[in-house]
């Protein structure tokens, strides 16, 4: 029998979006072309690098929330959310990145969307940049590989956090900012080639750059701020597990956490790990670390740390397996973990609750600083039933298992802000491209092709949702 544990008063609940995923108005209120603009498959399939005629971009219409986001506030409002997560679109407000003064239309666009949140009791919750940087930047520039975007990266923050220092409290500088270099496009706008001999040094190159940012903007934002404000990382995350006790999987599972922790070991503690540094000069590259890089990044840690967290890995010293995880492949298959139903398989991911609660504490013990879950959700095809409802039952059973664990976390101790799952509503799928991998509570008449009325309709989670809410998580064991 499942022992309930209820959450905390001032739990933040809600979901999580990111702008160039449901926004739309690519080419609206000023906005200039970002990477995500240029993506007609997703991230993980390549740009075009300009707009080409009579190609689809699932990006540039997305679900529309640029002009009928008060609908879907409304929607959340009923749902009980008390925070919602999204971006600010950098091109939306530097349409070339390196401009001098900012489009004031795409500033009043986030405030009348910040305000409508607030009018409706929802904490915003920010993210600087997510996956979408100003695509001039990486024609001009090269992209992060290059230092100038250090400081046009802290002349946006400065902008915003002065405009809307009454309106925001949690900001997130990159969104999961370890997938720059599995993604370097749309993590790092890095026109680089994977054959290119100084690929690695490009992505590391960047990597630290992005890193030097965050720190400045940790430092600006609480002088502009003060020290109620809150500036956290965000990482995408999930436990590596040895496929057996053979001490060789065991240090195979230790690389495989490294190469996450290093990234918030650099942002929570200030510093890069020694093994690190060592595995860099091993294949010959070298950080470009200027003078007081380090002391800034030391004395510039974050105040929390936001995570995505979808699935866990299983790894051996040995290799193989076939089961992926979003950019993660030297992942196998973990006999111990079975769908929650077949709705689960779709898209090959791991399902493992308990592996979130693993993360939870994983993360508490490593840097004793608060935690905030802004990204878990199921990716599934929704269809509507005749009676013209959508019965995610296997969305509920997904979520309601991961919160058990989130809630029991919390009861064990872990200091967590909140929950947002991605998304609250369907939006373009980041990996893919599709609105048919679709995670929302709200589903959003669109198909892959772009077609669509863009009604939005509740779907059965959306009112399970709002009974989790209303009961502090008691109705999870109902």
């Amino acid at each position: 029998m499942d022992k309930h544990f209820l959450f905390p008063d001032n739990f933040l609940w809600g979901g999580a979006v990111s702008a160039c995923q449901v926004e739309g108005a690519y080419n609206q209120g000023g906005k200039g072309l970002s990477t995500a603009d240029v993506l007609p498959h997703g991230i993980m399939g390549d740009p075009t690098q300009t707009i080409e005629e009579d190609r689809f971009y699932p990006y540039h219409q997305s679900i529309d929330f640029y002009h009928r986001y008060k609908e879907d506030i409304a929607l959340f409002k009923e749902m009980g959310f008390t925070t919602f997560r999204t971006s600010i679109a950098w091109s939306r407000i530097f349409p070339n990145g390196d401009d001098s003064e900012p489009n004031e239309e795409g500033l009043q666009f986030y405030d009348n969307l910040f305000d409508e949140l607030i009018k409706n009791n929802i904490e915003p919750v920010v993210t600087i940049t997510h996956f979408e940087t100003p695509l001039h930047l990486a024609h001009q520039y090269g992209g992060w590989a290059d230092r100038r975007l250090i400081d046009f990266y802290v002349h946006f923050a400065k902008t915003i956090f002065t405009r809307y220092k009454s309106k925001v409290k949690y900001w997130m500088t990159f969104n999961e900012i370890n997938i720059i270099l599995h993604v370097p496009f749309t993590g790092g706008a890095l026109t680089v080639k994977r054959d290119d001999d100084q690929y690695e040094q490009t992505l590391y190159t960047a990597m630290h750059h992005q890193f030097v940012a965050s720190a400045r903007v940790v430092k600006l934002g609480h002088e502009i701020m003060g020290n109620s404000a809150q500036v956290g990382c965000m990482i995408a995350f999930g436990p590596a597990y040895p496929e057996t006790c053979h001490p060789l999987d065991m240090i195979q599972m230790q690389q495989h956490m490294r190469l996450t922790t290093t990234f918030s070991d650099v942002q929570v503690r200030g510093i890069y790990p020694t093994h690190y540094l060592n595995e860099l000069a091993q294949k010959g590259i070298s950080l470009p670390i200027e003078q007081d890089d380090l002391i800034l990044m030391r004395e510039n840690p974050v105040d929390f740390i936001g995570f995505s967290y979808y699935s866990s890995h299983t790894v051996s010293h040995k290799g193989g397996g076939s089961q992926q995880s979003n950019f993660f492949k030297n992942t196998i298959k973990n006999p111990f973990l079975s769908p929650i139903n077949e709705k689960a398989k779709e898209w090959s991911w791991p399902v493992d609750p308990v592996g979130l609660r693993y993360s939870l504490h994983y993360l508490q013990d490593r840097y004793q600083k608060p935690l905030f879950i802004v990204e878990n959700g199921l990716g599934a095809k929704d269809e509507i039933s005749p009676d013209g409802k959508i019965h995610d039952d296997y969305r509920i059973d997904y979520l309601r298992e991961h919160l058990k664990q989130v809630a029991q976390a919390i009861h064990e101790g872990v200091n967590l802000i909140g929950y947002t799952s991605w998304g609250p509503i369907d939006l373009v799928s980041a990996t893919t491209g599709q609105m048919s991998k679709r995670y929302g509570y709200i589903y959003v008449d669109r198909d892959d092709q772009g077609q669509g009325s863009q009604q939005r309709i509740p779907k059965e989670s959306f009112y399970w949702y709002k009974q989790v809410i209303t009961t502090k998580g008691a109705h999870l064991y109902s």
